[in-house]
């Protein structure tokens, strides 16, 4: 949800407008462009705490400081704010998962260093504990999501100005069958998804108190609009069910000179069809939509694992990127990995991501949930010997398992840590310094 859209902040060009069949033939050519997985990438949000004072509102003449010493850095990455201020860096397609490490570190010296400058620093954690939502930025794309998230309950604002998250970036795969075939990672990514939801939550609280969850960020997205953020039906092939998610989800907003128009339960099928509001759709009202789709993996030709919470620590994020590559793109390690978890399915049921038994047991409970505890050691265990067959180095390998033995061998995640940081203190943890929280 970068504040960069294309074509996102001011009102369209004018084009032809998009038939019905034009816009499908479109969404099957490019939802899952398919080859042999070779690139990776990763998309960083970041809160932005003072540094001293973590718990107080950062003023917005800062943020706004902020953002001019971030956008003067010659990084790698793609920068971006989000509209609560958050920072969010997305990273080039690398060709190999130390090539994006490599480049992601780099870039957040720079960016740590602009910050620590004003006197912030980039906090890892899936929800703010303390801010209550306060968005920054109005631009028309997000006051017509405010708008229209506000229909449904004071979720959407959280989500929009108080969440952070680590997205991994994966080639789609191969056209043919197969560990490595499209069709098969995305079934995995929604069944793993679960798995890396409890593993790395890392938000169990809000507004300065505990939440029932560990992933208070993930239930978030559950509390949304369900057309907007669950997974496509999994009864059709890929490509046939995203085309059919995105031509029959409401419209979000329509663009246009002034305020957007929020229309409610406009079909972007419907919208082809009856040219309500005001006109027709053109290939740029298609392809701003499918931006204002959440689902927890989404394919924009590469599959975009969206359910990670943002993770504490200057590399915290290094892991999730490390282990979802592995056990995605390694060989070996896909079709192990696919078997071992397959039987979540059934613990999921018939309920899609993120609204069904498995993904909310996995945000409510983490890994002191016996089955998920289970999957994740065995996922770990598989990354931890993949990992060297994809060219990661010994640091890389050494965080992974150093967050195995900390957490997954102890059926833990990091809100646990968390929890215990914000609940006793720093001074009565010593083995949680107060840095844990950036």
């Amino acid at each position: 949800m970068s504040s960069d859209t294309p074509g996102g902040h001011g009102p369209p060009a004018p084009a032809p407008p998009i038939g019905e069949g034009e816009a499908e033939d479109l969404l099957r050519g490019i939802c899952f462009k398919t080859g042999p997985p070779r690139t990776v990438g990763v998309e960083l949000e970041w809160l932005l705490h003072d540094r001293e004072h973590p718990h107080r509102p950062v003023p917005p003449h800062l943020l706004e400081a902020a953002a001019t010493a971030v956008r003067a850095l010659p990084l790698s990455a793609a920068l971006t704010f989000e509209p609560g201020g958050q920072l969010e860096l997305s990273s080039r397609p690398a060709a190999s998962l130390m090539a994006c490490v490599d480049d992601t570190a780099a870039d957040l010296v720079a960016v740590r260093a602009a910050l620590a400058r004003l006197g912030l620093v980039p906090a890892g954690m899936g929800v703010d504990p303390w801010q209550s939502p306060r968005r920054v930025l109005r631009e028309p794309r997000y006051e017509a999501m405010e708008s229209a998230f506000d229909r449904r309950g004071p979720a959407g604002r959280a989500m929009m100005c108080t969440t952070a998250s680590v997205q991994v970036c994966l080639d789609a795969g191969e056209e043919e069958p197969g560990p490595l075939g499209y069709a098969r990672r995305w079934q995995l990514a929604h069944v793993l998804g679960a798995v890396l939801v409890a593993a790395f939550a890392n938000s169990p609280f809000q507004r300065g108190a505990p939440t029932p969850w560990r992933s208070t960020r993930q239930s978030l997205w559950a509390d949304l609009d369900a057309s907007r953020t669950l997974a496509p039906c999994d009864a059709l092939p890929p490509r046939d069910a995203w085309t059919a998610h995105v031509l029959d989800t409401p419209v979000l907003c329509v663009r246009g000179e002034g305020p957007w128009a929020v229309p409610e339960g406009l079909a972007f099928r419907d919208w082809i069809r009856s040219g309500l509001p005001g006109r027709r759709p053109d290939r740029g009202d298609l392809d701003y939509h499918i931006t204002t789709l959440f689902p927890p993996v989404r394919p924009r030709g590469h599959l975009e694992l969206r359910m990670i919470d943002a993770q504490p620590g200057d590399g915290g994020w290094i892991v999730p990127l490390a282990v979802t590559t592995a056990l995605f793109d390694d060989p070996e390690a896909a079709e192990t990995v696919y078997r071992a978890v397959k039987p979540l399915a059934e613990t999921a049921g018939a309920s899609a991501a993120p609204r069904n038994p498995l993904w909310t047991a996995a945000a409510r409970d983490g890994l002191t949930d016996p089955e998920l505890r289970q999957a994740a050691a065995v996922c770990f265990a598989l990354a931890l010997e993949a990992l060297p067959r994809i060219g990661a180095s010994r640091a890389v390998v050494d965080a992974v398992a150093g967050f195995h033995d900390r957490y997954v061998a102890r059926g833990r995640c990091p809100a646990d840590d968390l929890r215990d940081l914000l609940t006793t203190g720093p001074a009565h943890r010593p083995d949680h310094p107060k840095g844990t929280l950036s």
